[in-house]
């Protein structure tokens, strides 16, 4: 970690400037929110007929109707100046849900395939999901803005291309690769994500949340 990449960069004299970011003003009951219900029920559903039918293509529907739906509520949230801490948390639990019922649809369909999904459910819904909620330490709106605290993590794990590669690229790989290259894969984002999971918790402890007192 750089010296201008420490925790000390999130200092008082920023705390307008990133308090104007966690305290939007937009009513919790929005259309991103309603855009995120949607896609996860559809989601869902789609997840539930791959399972009962043994369908991989209902199994790429479904990731493809989460992955669509997780773009539009956010650039919906963006475009209409509608983001929320709370809506940053629904969207987070909504994507475990949604990769959840896709990876035992997977496993169900595809058993070869129970040890890179085994590891990267337990990465997605475990490490992951604490990564992207320590958000909540920071008067930042979501995961999108951790670059205001540190901009190294933020590019590992929410920039454009990071978000791609963690929700997409290990579908492409099973379906188009060995076995074991998608296991080597799945391994390298649980690193990936554990290294980030550290430093996170090195910043949170070394910072504690800033607050008006």
């Amino acid at each position: 970690m750089t010296e201008e990449e420490r925790p000390e960069d999130v200092s008082r004299r920023h705390l307008p400037k990133l308090r104007q970011l966690a305290i939007s003003g937009a009513p919790a009951a929005n259309w991103p929110n309603l855009i995120t219900i949607i896609r996860t029920a559809a989601a869902i559903v789609f997840g539930s007929v791959a399972l009962i039918q043994g369908s991989v293509t209902w199994v790429i529907t479904a990731y493809a109707t989460y992955w669509v739906g997780d773009i539009l509520d956010g650039r919906v949230a963006r475009w209409a100046k509608q983001e929320t801490r709370l809506g940053a948390v629904f969207d987070i639990l909504a994507d475990r849900a949604s990769s959840s019922i896709c990876i035992c649809a997977f496993i169900l369909i595809k058993p070869a395939f129970v040890a890179p999904l085994t590891v990267y459910w337990i990465q997605f819904m475990v490490v992951d999901a604490l990564l992207s909620c320590a958000f909540l330490h920071w008067p930042i709106l979501s995961p999108n803005y951790f670059y205001k605290v540190n901009r190294t993590v933020w590019l590992w794990n929410w920039s454009p291309p990071a978000k791609a590669a963690n929700t997409g690229l290990l579908l492409v790989v099973l379906l188009t690769l060995p076995t074991v290259v998608a296991l080597v894969l799945a391994c390298l984002q649980m690193v990936l994500k554990l290294t980030s999971a550290y430093g996170v918790l090195v910043l949170a402890t070394r910072t504690a949340p800033v607050t008006d007192g």
